[in-house]
């Protein structure tokens, strides 16, 4: 079987909820990854054979096919087709999936995976809550509520069980939520992430912006401490998740350039990372949050590897609980995961943060920390992605 190849991966420094992002359009801010992604290898607009962008709120400014309004406001030429999907917060990882597949099934030797959210803009909830209040109805179906005997599904709720069902306090998750902006300020200082984060000019909603250049992630907390996270109020009286032990709002976009063997050769292109596994599994959607473990299990099956062969992991943190008990079930190496901070205080722009996290994890990679990389996050409706990479 043909091979599918990374050649390069580019993000947008996290935006902060009306923050240094949050003036941009996003099918403008897309337009500028895209954009980069041509220039960093230097190939022929044209031989962009398709874009496949990741989105969740599909309404308003990102409606209407975001990716193709993403391609018109970019430099790539209007022969290039584009499209949207939503597999939730793993839109874009699953854009990667298909861009791959299309380039190993050999119908394709460069497409474009990419993944853009303005949670500024088009408010979380937007693209379900908004038809409800005007009265066309909820996305939750009779046989739906039949099968689960559940009046709604929600992420929140998940994040409680999780915690129960693994055994995690408060303190556990404070503690995890510390660590993730501790290592995002690392990094931040160190320069780890120099080399995937795309300088944008800043864009407020207010129409500011002085010139400044947004380089920096937004959300990450330099005065984090385990008291000030220790001290935001519980979501649910009784629970364990807080706004300070969850993913933070965020405004981004991400992309990844996928190219076969053949075009490889063409532009005389060196790649960065190989697709090594690819795969996908439905899993309870009540607890919602947990398939990613299940996940893991099946492509580390599949792909013939152990999880100790695996050198840097990037398990969303879209809640706490979420990666401790992929941790504990999995019984991976703590040191290994998320090694430059997560969504918790990175940001999470949900259809961004599937290429988002694939950027990082190439980044670590290349920086010297291995050979084989596991990308994995939960996803609405029960769903998990599993993206193996090998450095190259």
């Amino acid at each position: 079987m043909a091979e599918a190849y990374i050649v390069a991966a580019q993000r947008t420094a996290g935006g902060r909820r009306n923050g240094r992002l949050s003036g941009w359009h996003p099918a403008d801010m897309a337009a500028q990854v895209l954009n980069a992604l041509v220039d960093q290898t230097g190939i022929d607009p044209q031989a962009i054979e398709d874009v496949i962008m990741g989105c969740v709120g599909q309404v308003g400014e990102q409606s209407m096919n975001v990716a193709r309004n993403a391609v018109l406001a970019s430099k790539l030429p209007e022969s290039v087709p584009a499209t949207s999907l939503d597999r939730q917060c793993g839109s874009s990882q699953q854009a990667l999936h298909f861009a791959a597949q299309a380039v190993m099934s050999g119908t394709m030797d460069c497409v474009i995976a990419s993944g853009v959210e303005s949670m500024t803009r088009v408010p979380m909830f937007t693209a379900s809550e908004l038809p409800r209040k005007a009265g066309l109805g909820e996305y939750i179906s009779e046989g739906m509520k039949e099968r689960y005997r559940e009046v709604a599904f929600s992420q929140f709720t998940g994040a409680e069980m999780i915690a129960r069902k693994y055994g995690f306090t408060k303190l556990d998750l404070d503690t995890f939520a510390l660590q993730s902006h501790t290592r995002a300020i690392a990094a931040t200082r160190e320069g780890r992430f120099k080399n995937e984060i795309l300088p944008l000019q800043v864009r407020r909603a207010d129409g500011s912006g002085n010139g400044e250049v947004h380089t920096e992630d937004e959300g990450v907390r330099f005065d984090a401490t385990l008291e000030s996270i220790s001290s935001v109020k519980l979501l649910q009286e009784g629970g364990v998740i807080t706004a300070a032990n969850a993913s933070q709002i965020c405004d981004g976009a991400t992309g990844v350039l996928v190219m076969s063997e053949r075009a490889l050769k063409t532009y005389n292109l060196k790649p960065l990372a190989r697709i090594h596994h690819m795969s996908v599994l439905g899993h309870d959607p009540v607890i919602m949050l947990e398939a990613p473990i299940p996940a893991t299990e099946v492509a580390l099956k599949k792909a013939g590897l152990s999880i100790q062969d695996i050198d840097a992991y990037e398990v969303n943190e879209a809640f706490a609980p979420v990666p401790l008990a992929w941790l504990k079930a999995i019984g991976a190496d703590p040191a290994r995961l998320n090694v430059n901070g997560g969504a918790i205080s990175l940001g999470h722009p949900l259809g961004a943060s599937g290429t988002k996290l694939m950027t990082t994890l190439i980044n670590v990679l290349q920086q010297g920390c291995g050979r084989y990389g596991l990308q994995t996050m939960c996803e609405g409706g029960g769903m998990a992605n599993v993206t193996i990479i090998e450095r190259l």
